[in-house]
């Protein structure tokens, strides 16, 4: 009998109430009258997977989006249930949903815990309600402070928040109070992201018209690197570029990503690595839920990945990670040894102060976060 694999789940609700001035994600604003054919596309979807599942058993859920807190609580613990349905879910499985403030009261998030979710991730972006407003946020500080409260009365633990630097304007001393304010509320996990201007968002339009400006590289690497040391000192280790928590606490679901381990992603716009295939749905929500009505597959494209492509993809994403690449697990799923094959590169890799060894695994550096693209080019090579 082959081992049961474990895999994460990955359920994409696409609305929002505002579309916030950074995000270019595929989530719409004002289509609430999509919200129910949107959900029975979904639960389409789920279903499509109900008989092809012998070999495998989930071990985390994430339910992004958009806004998944948009819907009511007891439809969300629904849509839940229909994975339980679907899926062998793991006992303990990781169950995440993110929350924007404003969008979730207490009944909602005690209605989220009974159902089974285990796993809040915040929306928070910045500390300074300037900053929320430039950014396009619908919430103010004082709503993520409610959020937060009211999760542990409804008896989460595990709460995340999302937070952004580098943000026209910002100063250090308003990122760290960002993230310290963040820490004392509560949280157990921090995701720190860059801002990044994308194409077709609000502010690439007032990027184009010369009413923003980018911060400096220099100065956004000050923030980056003064950030993750405030962080150590309040107790949230880096395990990955972006991600902090405290020990025990880091995001499961996320880390099978950087592990290249596979998952199956429902919904508009959401991506699936399962059994060497990578799928990916078509990315208009309209289109989604023709496809589904209609009988078609929710996905546009599919390609399969051979073994060079596998170990190039799981070499890039494992060296986004603190703990680097395991030697031992690397072997025992290729076949073959990191160091022998690789030992010119890393040697090099090494030399430039990229890459840090030791017998159990192979690890980025300090520096090595910084130009993370550098050494996954160096394996292309």
């Amino acid at each position: 009998m082959s081992e049961v694999k474990q895999i994460g789940l990955y359920l994409h609700l696409p609305f929002c109430t505002q579309k916030c001035h950074y995000c270019d994600f595929s989530s719409w604003a004002g289509r609430e009258d999509l919200k129910q054919p949107y959900l029975n596309a979904l639960l389409g979807e789920l279903g499509s997977y109900r008989t092809d599942q012998q070999d495998m058993v989930v071990s985390t859920i994430f339910m992004g989006g958009g806004t998944p807190t948009l819907f009511d609580g007891e439809i969300l613990v629904q849509l839940l249930e229909k994975c339980r349905d679907t899926f062998h879910i793991q006992d303990k499985a990781e169950i995440s949903i993110e929350c924007n403030p404003g969008t979730a009261d207490r009944n909602k998030l005690e209605t989220l815990a009974r159902g089974g979710f285990n796993r809040l991730s915040i929306g928070l972006q910045a500390w300074q309600n300037h900053h929320l407003e430039n950014l396009g946020r619908i919430h103010r500080r004082r709503h993520f402070e409610d959020t937060i409260s009211w999760a542990k009365q409804a008896g989460f633990s595990n709460i995340s928040a999302d937070v952004i630097f580098g943000l026209p304007g910002q100063s250090w001393e308003e990122w760290r109070e960002t993230l310290e304010e963040a820490v004392a509320a509560g949280v157990t996990h921090l995701s720190a992201y860059s801002l990044k201007i994308e194409e077709g968002t609000v502010f690439y339009q007032w990027q184009q018209q010369e009413k923003l400006r980018e911060m400096e590289e220099e100065q956004e690497r000050f923030l980056y690197h003064q950030g993750a040391a405030l962080l150590e000192e309040l107790g949230l280790k880096q395990y990955e570029i972006s991600n902090f928590a405290y020990p025990g606490w880091e995001c499961r679901h996320n880390l099978n990503y950087w592990r290249n381990g596979e998952y199956i992603g429902c919904g508009c716009s959401a991506h699936s690595y399962y059994q060497s295939l990578r799928r990916g749905n078509v990315m208009d929500m309209i289109q989604y839920i023709e496809r589904i009505q209609s009988g078609m597959p929710a996905a546009e494209f599919q390609e399969e990945t051979d073994t060079q492509t596998e170990v190039f993809e799981t070499l890039m994403l494992g060296f986004r990670l603190n703990e680097g690449i395991n030697k031992e697990a690397f072997h025992s799923r290729f076949g073959f040894s990191l160091s022998e094959r690789y030992r010119k590169t890393i040697e090099e890799l090494k030399g430039q102060g990229l890459l840090t060894e030791d017998t159990q695994a192979l690890r980025p550096t300090s520096l090595g976060f910084d130009l993370q693209n550098r050494i996954a080019l160096a394996f292309l090579d």
